[in-house]
Protein backbone atom coordinates (compact mmCIF):
# COMPACT_ATOMS: atom_id res chain seq x y z
CA UNK A 1 0.00 0.00 0.00
CA UNK A 2 1.21 3.23 -0.68
CA UNK A 3 0.20 7.10 0.34
CA UNK A 4 -1.37 8.56 -2.50
CA UNK A 5 0.02 11.64 -2.54
CA UNK A 6 3.53 10.39 -2.98
CA UNK A 7 3.95 9.85 -6.63
CA UNK A 8 0.34 8.71 -7.59
CA UNK A 9 -1.15 11.43 -10.19
CA UNK A 10 -4.34 10.03 -11.06
CA UNK A 11 -7.14 7.88 -9.75
CA UNK A 12 -8.26 5.73 -11.86
CA UNK A 13 -11.96 5.28 -12.18
CA UNK A 14 -15.06 2.94 -14.42
CA UNK A 15 -13.76 0.10 -16.99
CA UNK A 16 -9.64 1.35 -15.97
CA UNK A 17 -10.16 0.78 -12.40
CA UNK A 18 -11.70 -2.72 -13.36
CA UNK A 19 -9.50 -4.17 -16.06
CA UNK A 20 -6.27 -2.87 -13.63
CA UNK A 21 -7.80 -5.07 -10.77
CA UNK A 22 -8.09 -7.91 -13.26
CA UNK A 23 -4.73 -7.93 -14.20
CA UNK A 24 -3.00 -7.13 -10.86
CA UNK A 25 -4.60 -9.77 -9.38
CA UNK A 26 -4.12 -11.85 -12.29
CA UNK A 27 -7.66 -12.76 -14.13
CA UNK A 28 -6.67 -10.95 -17.13
CA UNK A 29 -3.41 -11.33 -18.74
CA UNK A 30 -1.52 -8.30 -19.80
CA UNK A 31 -0.54 -7.60 -23.35
CA UNK A 32 2.77 -6.88 -25.14
CA UNK A 33 3.51 -3.40 -25.78
CA UNK A 34 4.29 -2.24 -29.33
CA UNK A 35 7.26 -0.40 -30.61
CA UNK A 36 6.27 3.04 -31.46
CA UNK A 37 7.39 6.29 -32.31
CA UNK A 38 6.80 9.87 -31.59
CA UNK A 39 8.46 13.22 -32.69
CA UNK A 40 8.02 16.48 -31.24
CA UNK A 41 8.01 19.09 -34.03
CA UNK A 42 10.03 22.24 -32.90
CA UNK A 43 10.59 25.97 -34.49
CA UNK A 44 10.74 29.30 -32.45
CA UNK A 45 8.16 31.01 -30.76
CA UNK A 46 6.32 33.45 -33.19
CA UNK A 47 7.81 36.98 -33.20
CA UNK A 48 5.97 39.01 -30.31
CA UNK A 49 4.28 35.80 -28.48
CA UNK A 50 7.24 34.27 -26.91
CA UNK A 51 7.65 35.22 -22.92
CA UNK A 52 11.14 35.24 -23.47
CA UNK A 53 11.79 36.10 -27.03
CA UNK A 54 13.77 34.02 -29.13
CA UNK A 55 14.92 31.59 -26.57
CA UNK A 56 11.58 30.52 -26.50
CA UNK A 57 9.98 26.98 -28.57
CA UNK A 58 6.89 26.22 -29.77
CA UNK A 59 5.86 22.26 -30.45
CA UNK A 60 3.37 21.03 -32.93
CA UNK A 61 0.33 19.17 -30.89
CA UNK A 62 -2.48 17.14 -32.19
CA UNK A 63 -5.79 16.66 -30.36
CA UNK A 64 -7.10 13.26 -31.07
CA UNK A 65 -10.75 12.71 -32.02
CA UNK A 66 -13.54 11.55 -30.03
CA UNK A 67 -14.00 8.29 -31.63
CA UNK A 68 -10.30 7.24 -31.27
CA UNK A 69 -10.09 3.97 -29.15
CA UNK A 70 -6.24 5.22 -27.68
CA UNK A 71 -6.07 8.35 -25.68
CA UNK A 72 -10.01 9.96 -27.07
CA UNK A 73 -9.54 13.93 -26.99
CA UNK A 74 -5.59 14.06 -25.65
CA UNK A 75 -3.24 16.97 -27.22
CA UNK A 76 -0.37 14.60 -28.14
CA UNK A 77 2.61 14.44 -30.87
CA UNK A 78 2.61 12.59 -34.02
CA UNK A 79 3.15 8.91 -33.96
CA UNK A 80 2.65 6.08 -34.08
CA UNK A 81 3.41 2.21 -34.53
CA UNK A 82 6.22 0.67 -36.10
CA UNK A 83 5.08 -0.86 -39.36
CA UNK A 84 6.64 -4.12 -40.29
CA UNK A 85 7.86 -2.47 -43.09
CA UNK A 86 9.91 -0.07 -41.20
CA UNK A 87 11.71 -3.06 -40.55
CA UNK A 88 12.09 -4.90 -43.36
CA UNK A 89 12.54 -1.94 -45.98
CA UNK A 90 16.00 -0.46 -46.78
CA UNK A 91 16.48 3.45 -47.61
CA UNK A 92 18.91 5.67 -48.20
CA UNK A 93 20.37 7.17 -44.69
CA UNK A 94 22.10 9.95 -43.69
CA UNK A 95 23.16 10.47 -39.94
CA UNK A 96 24.22 8.46 -37.49
CA UNK A 97 23.72 4.83 -38.55
CA UNK A 98 21.57 2.58 -37.02
CA UNK A 99 24.16 0.64 -34.82
CA UNK A 100 24.39 4.29 -33.05
CA UNK A 101 21.08 4.78 -33.08
CA UNK A 102 20.52 1.68 -31.05
CA UNK A 103 23.00 2.50 -28.87
CA UNK A 104 20.92 5.95 -28.16
CA UNK A 105 17.68 4.00 -28.21
CA UNK A 106 18.14 1.21 -26.32
CA UNK A 107 16.90 -0.99 -29.06
CA UNK A 108 19.12 -3.46 -31.74
CA UNK A 109 20.33 -1.86 -34.49
CA UNK A 110 17.21 -3.32 -36.98
CA UNK A 111 15.02 -1.76 -34.19
CA UNK A 112 16.38 1.25 -33.73
CA UNK A 113 16.21 2.16 -37.88
CA UNK A 114 12.53 0.55 -37.55
CA UNK A 115 11.82 2.89 -34.86
CA UNK A 116 13.59 6.20 -37.27
CA UNK A 117 11.36 4.88 -39.74
CA UNK A 118 8.90 5.33 -37.81
CA UNK A 119 9.56 8.36 -36.47
CA UNK A 120 9.80 9.90 -39.87
CA UNK A 121 6.77 8.18 -41.43
CA UNK A 122 4.16 9.27 -38.59
CA UNK A 123 5.38 12.78 -39.00
CA UNK A 124 4.84 13.54 -42.61
CA UNK A 125 1.29 11.35 -42.71
CA UNK A 126 -0.02 13.46 -39.34
CA UNK A 127 1.54 16.82 -40.10
CA UNK A 128 2.42 16.79 -43.82
CA UNK A 129 6.70 17.08 -42.76
CA UNK A 130 9.05 14.97 -44.14
CA UNK A 131 12.20 14.62 -43.06
CA UNK A 132 14.01 13.39 -45.92
CA UNK A 133 15.85 15.26 -48.73
CA UNK A 134 17.02 14.89 -52.26
CA UNK A 135 21.07 14.58 -50.74
CA UNK A 136 22.68 14.35 -47.12
CA UNK A 137 22.82 17.76 -46.28
CA UNK A 138 19.27 18.88 -48.26
CA UNK A 139 15.92 18.69 -46.94
CA UNK A 140 12.71 18.74 -49.09
CA UNK A 141 11.66 22.23 -49.32
CA UNK A 142 7.56 22.19 -49.41
CA UNK A 143 5.31 19.23 -49.54
CA UNK A 144 1.93 20.81 -49.53
CA UNK A 145 1.23 20.02 -53.58
CA UNK A 146 -1.62 17.78 -54.91
CA UNK A 147 1.26 14.50 -55.64
CA UNK A 148 2.68 15.18 -51.88
CA UNK A 149 -0.99 14.68 -50.65
CA UNK A 150 -1.73 11.55 -52.72
CA UNK A 151 1.70 10.10 -51.04
CA UNK A 152 0.75 10.57 -47.62
CA UNK A 153 -2.55 9.07 -48.18
CA UNK A 154 -1.03 6.04 -49.84
CA UNK A 155 1.49 5.78 -46.83
CA UNK A 156 -1.90 5.67 -44.52
CA UNK A 157 -3.84 3.45 -46.31
CA UNK A 158 -0.37 1.05 -46.24
CA UNK A 159 -0.87 1.22 -50.32
CA UNK A 160 3.03 2.36 -50.16
CA UNK A 161 5.94 2.08 -48.01
CA UNK A 162 8.14 4.71 -46.48
CA UNK A 163 10.83 3.19 -48.43
CA UNK A 164 8.95 3.06 -52.12
CA UNK A 165 7.91 6.59 -51.49
CA UNK A 166 11.90 7.63 -50.85
CA UNK A 167 12.93 5.60 -53.93
CA UNK A 168 10.38 6.41 -56.29
CA UNK A 169 11.44 10.39 -55.35
CA UNK A 170 15.16 9.91 -55.16
CA UNK A 171 15.40 11.18 -51.35
CA UNK A 172 17.38 10.45 -48.53
CA UNK A 173 15.99 9.67 -45.19
CA UNK A 174 17.75 12.39 -42.80
CA UNK A 175 17.91 10.53 -39.54
CA UNK A 176 20.61 13.50 -38.14
CA UNK A 177 17.44 16.15 -38.39
CA UNK A 178 16.19 13.36 -35.30
CA UNK A 179 17.50 13.92 -31.86
CA UNK A 180 16.48 10.89 -29.21
CA UNK A 181 14.61 12.42 -26.33
CA UNK A 182 12.81 9.54 -23.76
CA UNK A 183 11.29 6.86 -23.37
CA UNK A 184 7.99 6.02 -22.44
CA UNK A 185 5.89 2.21 -21.67
CA UNK A 186 2.37 2.35 -21.03
CA UNK A 187 1.15 1.01 -17.60
CA UNK A 188 1.39 -2.81 -18.02
CA UNK A 189 -2.79 -3.03 -17.14
CA UNK A 190 -3.87 -0.99 -20.03
CA UNK A 191 -5.44 -2.48 -22.93
CA UNK A 192 -3.43 -1.12 -25.69
CA UNK A 193 0.34 -0.91 -24.69
CA UNK A 194 3.02 1.19 -26.25
CA UNK A 195 6.95 0.79 -26.18
CA UNK A 196 7.20 4.50 -27.15
CA UNK A 197 10.83 6.38 -27.92
CA UNK A 198 10.19 10.13 -28.54
CA UNK A 199 12.49 12.32 -30.54
CA UNK A 200 12.92 16.26 -31.36
CA UNK A 201 13.24 18.10 -34.75
CA UNK A 202 12.99 21.40 -35.57
CA UNK A 203 10.79 22.20 -38.65
CA UNK A 204 12.81 22.29 -42.04
CA UNK A 205 13.06 25.39 -43.48
CA UNK A 206 10.23 26.02 -46.04
CA UNK A 207 7.72 23.19 -45.03
CA UNK A 208 5.06 23.78 -43.26
CA UNK A 209 2.61 21.98 -41.16
CA UNK A 210 -0.90 21.32 -42.08
CA UNK A 211 -4.29 20.03 -40.32
CA UNK A 212 -4.58 17.02 -42.82
CA UNK A 213 -7.56 15.56 -40.26
CA UNK A 214 -7.95 11.80 -39.77
CA UNK A 215 -6.84 10.42 -36.36
CA UNK A 216 -6.88 14.36 -35.13
CA UNK A 217 -9.28 16.78 -35.14
CA UNK A 218 -7.23 19.94 -33.94
CA UNK A 219 -3.47 21.02 -34.36
CA UNK A 220 -1.96 23.87 -32.84
CA UNK A 221 1.54 25.40 -32.42
CA UNK A 222 1.86 26.40 -28.94
CA UNK A 223 4.58 26.86 -26.30
CA UNK A 224 5.46 24.23 -23.76
CA UNK A 225 4.51 26.17 -20.86
CA UNK A 226 1.41 27.88 -22.37
CA UNK A 227 -0.05 24.21 -23.32
CA UNK A 228 0.84 22.97 -19.59
CA UNK A 229 -1.19 25.65 -18.27
CA UNK A 230 -3.89 25.39 -20.34
CA UNK A 231 -4.13 21.55 -18.87
CA UNK A 232 -3.83 22.82 -15.39
CA UNK A 233 -7.24 24.85 -16.27
CA UNK A 234 -8.68 22.06 -17.80
CA UNK A 235 -9.28 23.42 -21.30
CA UNK A 236 -6.90 20.45 -22.46
CA UNK A 237 -6.22 16.94 -21.79
CA UNK A 238 -2.31 15.71 -21.54
CA UNK A 239 -1.33 12.11 -21.02
CA UNK A 240 1.82 12.00 -18.73
CA UNK A 241 4.35 11.10 -20.98
CA UNK A 242 3.21 14.12 -23.05
CA UNK A 243 2.73 17.11 -19.77
CA UNK A 244 6.43 15.80 -18.94
CA UNK A 245 7.80 15.52 -22.59
CA UNK A 246 6.66 19.58 -22.51
CA UNK A 247 7.79 20.45 -19.56
CA UNK A 248 11.42 19.56 -20.32
CA UNK A 249 11.21 21.29 -23.80
CA UNK A 250 9.94 24.61 -21.79
CA UNK A 251 13.43 24.22 -20.03
CA UNK A 252 15.41 24.49 -22.81
CA UNK A 253 16.80 27.99 -24.11
CA UNK A 254 15.61 27.58 -27.68
CA UNK A 255 15.37 25.32 -30.65
CA UNK A 256 18.93 25.23 -30.88
CA UNK A 257 19.57 24.23 -27.45
CA UNK A 258 16.75 21.27 -27.62
CA UNK A 259 18.35 19.68 -30.47
CA UNK A 260 21.69 20.06 -28.56
CA UNK A 261 20.54 17.92 -25.66
CA UNK A 262 22.73 14.87 -24.59
CA UNK A 263 20.15 12.64 -23.10
CA UNK A 264 20.41 9.43 -21.31
CA UNK A 265 17.40 7.50 -22.42
CA UNK A 266 16.31 5.57 -20.03
CA UNK A 267 12.50 3.72 -19.82
CA UNK A 268 10.18 5.25 -17.48
CA UNK A 269 7.21 2.66 -16.68
CA UNK A 270 4.21 4.43 -15.15
CA UNK A 271 2.92 1.82 -12.50
CA UNK A 272 -0.61 1.28 -11.50
CA UNK A 273 -1.23 0.49 -8.09
CA UNK A 274 -4.07 -0.89 -5.54
CA UNK A 275 -4.66 1.09 -2.35
CA UNK A 276 -7.51 0.29 -0.29
CA UNK A 277 -10.41 0.92 -2.35
CA UNK A 278 -8.42 2.67 -4.71
CA UNK A 279 -6.27 2.46 -7.90
CA UNK A 280 -3.53 4.89 -8.87
CA UNK A 281 -1.59 5.20 -11.69
CA UNK A 282 1.90 6.18 -10.40
CA UNK A 283 5.09 7.82 -11.55
CA UNK A 284 8.90 7.14 -10.40
CA UNK A 285 9.32 9.42 -7.17
CA UNK A 286 12.24 11.05 -8.81
CA UNK A 287 10.29 12.17 -12.16
CA UNK A 288 9.06 15.78 -12.08
CA UNK A 289 5.56 15.88 -13.06
CA UNK A 290 4.28 19.50 -14.02
CA UNK A 291 0.62 18.83 -13.63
Amino acid sequence: MIEPAARSILRLGGRNAERARDVLEGRTEPVVARDAATVMLLRPAAQGQAAVGEDCVEVYLLRRAPSMAFMPGAYVFPGGSVDPRDVRSEVDWAGPDPVVWGEALGAPADLARALVCAAVRETFEESGVLLAGPSRDQVVADTRGADWEADRLALLDRSLSLADLLRRRHLVLRSDLLTPWSRWITPVTEERRYDTRFFAAALPAGQRTRDVGGEADQVAWVEPAEALAAARRGEIRLMPPTAVNLAELGACRGVPAALGERREINAVVPEVVLAGDAVWLTLPAELEYPL
